[in-house]
């Protein structure tokens, strides 16, 4: 997924090409466990690398077709912006492999759960890092996603780790990523140039051992891999121009999509298992979903009378 809450200022209203370009991204999203599926079969360390490394071409040409280089060189000489980039492409890193992982291993239910709580762990972030009061709306919302996550932990006797670890991991990414003072185009090509040398150092040593599926398993495999890139650029390259087109409050509403269609794809075409307390847990986290946008929603059409207001 992308990082939503590092994408542009929306302009006052939105318009039809971005809210298509947003819808485009997250419709690609939402199919990617289909992709991941698809290279269940291969380590997830190894999927992985291969997104990376193929993502640095197609970021690096959109980045030159955009005119927006000069911005990478400016970040190269900054040590700030280096270690910041750094520490968000470990970040993401972490994240993809725990998704690579948990599509392969049957876990795309808990995946789902991770990224709808997503949005509720920005918001308590805010407000034990930043300090921001907390609406009553939203501390219903996060109250309702605990109650989510103590009831799966019951059921099977432990925390939802995929769940947890995917929505920390993002949250994390989210939340140090707006330090960056670079746009969302230029900063993943930033992460990925960052992260491909070992990545790349990773794949040669897989070859050079006989471990690797880079041409050496068939020519499926290797048309999966070089595919990586453009699952991994695209939708996100497609989202950041489509963000900058709407308002911040039709991209959190729309965020929502992605993780629907994963658990609507984990449940009718992976037949994950859903018993009831996977019901109970989404039934709540359905709820918080309703109570967070519901009060996102009200709160936007208090401001837009005021914003309208003449100046006296």
């Amino acid at each position: 997924m992308a990082d939503q809450t590092n994408a542009p200022e929306a302009t006052n209203g939105d318009s039809l090409r971005g809210f298509l370009f947003a819808l485009t991204a997250y419709l690609l999203w939402g199919v990617l466990p289909f992709f991941m599926k698809a290279v269940a079969h291969i380590p997830a360390a190894e999927v992985v690398a291969h997104r990376i490394v193929w993502s640095v071409p197609i970021a690096g040409l959109i980045l030159l077709w955009l005119g927006r280089t000069a911005d990478i060189w400016r970040a190269l000489r900054s040590p700030r912006v280096l270690s910041m980039a750094m520490l968000t492409a470990v970040l993401i890193t972490i994240n993809w492999g725990i998704y690579v992982w948990a599509i392969a291993a049957g876990q795309a239910i808990e995946a789902a759960l991770g990224y709808y709580m997503n949005p509720l762990f920005s918001i308590f972030l805010g407000a034990v890092i930043l300090k921001e009061k907390l609406s009553g709306a939203q501390i219903v919302s996060i109250a309702l996603a605990a109650a989510a996550v103590a009831i799966l932990a019951i059921e099977a006797g432990g925390l939802p780790w995929v769940s947890i670890a995917l929505c920390i991991s993002w949250g994390f990414y989210a939340f140090f990523r707006k330090t960056l003072p670079i746009g969302p185009n230029q900063g993943f090509f930033l992460e990925v140039m960052l992260l491909s040398i070992p990545a790349l150092g990773y794949i040669v040593w897989l070859e050079a051992t006989g471990r690797g599926h880079f041409g050496d398993t068939g020519t499926t495999d290797l048309v999966l891999l070089l595919s990586c890139g453009v699952v991994t650029a695209v939708p996100l390259m497609v989202f950041a121009n489509g963000a900058k087109l709407l308002r911040l409050s039709t991209v959190g509403i729309m965020q929502y999509i992605t993780p629907t269609m994963i658990f609507l794809t984990a449940v009718f075409f992976f037949h994950e298992p859903f018993g009831r307390s996977q019901m109970a847990a989404f039934a709540l986290i359905w709820a918080a979903v309703i109570v967070y946008s519901g009060s996102m929603l009200t709160n936007v059409r208090r401001r837009r009378p005021q914003a309208l207001k003449p100046a006296e």
